[in-house]
């Protein structure tokens, strides 16, 4: 679609989300630790996570209403994540519970606020295509359908055939992973950080085979902008970082939401640059991601 497009009035949400769902098991240490390696740790907790759930997540606490597509298993972690999304207002009838058990995720962070990630997908790898097209209706009515790579690459291809002509269609491409092009034929705007980037072949070879808009996420030095209408640099908001995990999740929601809710895409990623700098502020990925309050202060005091 053309990203200036203004929506169509709709009964639906301005923002759905297809992704994972996991409980994240934190550990920091002073450093990471070296293949073979181990090192004692400073401190241990759960919080809710998974790319699906943290970006509905921060979707919704960027103003956004939002609704998450997903499974869980049937215990105790899956109703733990059910329930954070229900908190911050996501709606949650298109989540399915499964067998599998929820998916987990086990992250080390090192003192300098880097972290070293382990997915176990379970429950996250039961989606498949009979949910998306189950919930068609969903998808055609939304203004921004919002997807990530840790759930089958099927599942997300489908989710943006479905979509309203009138929706944007936003990939995370992570984690990280060659892409077959008739994915990237039926997304609007891929969001890669540069490592991502790299492994898919460039920017250019995103736009060759069909992607509008490609935004790099570049962490410390903020973000850049590819598109027709050329290349533009997205400063950084300086903070000191605690925790990276869950960064560019609060990059994605908030950009989504933004887009979803009308403004420019200048704005929304200067939004996005602020709120994924204020979630590295916080340890944990569902904890540290900020409401639009506070990035509408940040904003305001430019």
């Amino acid at each position: 679609m053309n990203i200036g497009m203004a929506f169509a009035a709709t009964k639906g949400f301005d923002v759905v989300v297809v992704g994972s769902a996991n409980l994240d098991l934190v550990a920091r240490a002073p450093r990471l630790p070296k293949p073979g390696e181990t090192v004692t740790g400073s401190n241990y907790f759960e919080a809710c996570g998974g790319k699906g759930v943290n970006q509905a997540i921060a979707a919704a606490r960027a103003g956004a209403k939002t609704a998450f597509l997903g499974a869980v298993g049937q215990d105790h972690a899956g109703e733990v994540l059910l329930e954070a999304l229900r908190k911050d207002g996501v709606d949650v009838a298109a989540v399915r519970k499964v067998a599998a058990p929820t998916g987990r995720a086990l992250i080390g962070v090192g003192g300098d606020g880097e972290n070293s990630i382990i997915v176990v997908p379970g429950a996250n790898h039961e989606i498949n295509v009979d949910d998306i097209e189950r919930h068609r209706a969903l998808l055609e009515s939304c203004k921004v359908l919002l997807c990530q790579l840790e759930v089958p690459l099927a599942v997300v291809r489908r989710a943006c055939e479905l979509a309203n002509s009138t929706t944007t269609r936003i990939l995370n491409p992570a984690p990280a992973q060659t892409l077959p092009g008739d994915l990237l034929g039926v997304v609007d705007i891929m969001v890669p950080n540069e490592h991502e980037l790299e492994l898919l072949g460039g920017v250019d070879e995103l736009r060759r085979q069909g992607v509008a808009t490609v935004i790099v996420t570049q962490g410390e030095k903020g973000a850049m902008l590819v598109s027709d209408a050329g290349v533009a640099q997205v400063d950084p908001f300086k903070v000191t970082a605690v925790d990276s995990t869950g960064a560019g999740d609060s990059f994605c929601g908030m950009v989504a939401a933004r887009l979803a809710l009308g403004e420019t895409m200048s704005q929304a990623l200067r939004a996005g640059v602020i709120a994924g700098a204020l979630a590295t502020q916080t340890e944990g990925a569902v904890p540290s991601i900020p409401l639009w309050n506070m990035v509408k202060t940040k904003l305001e005091s430019k």
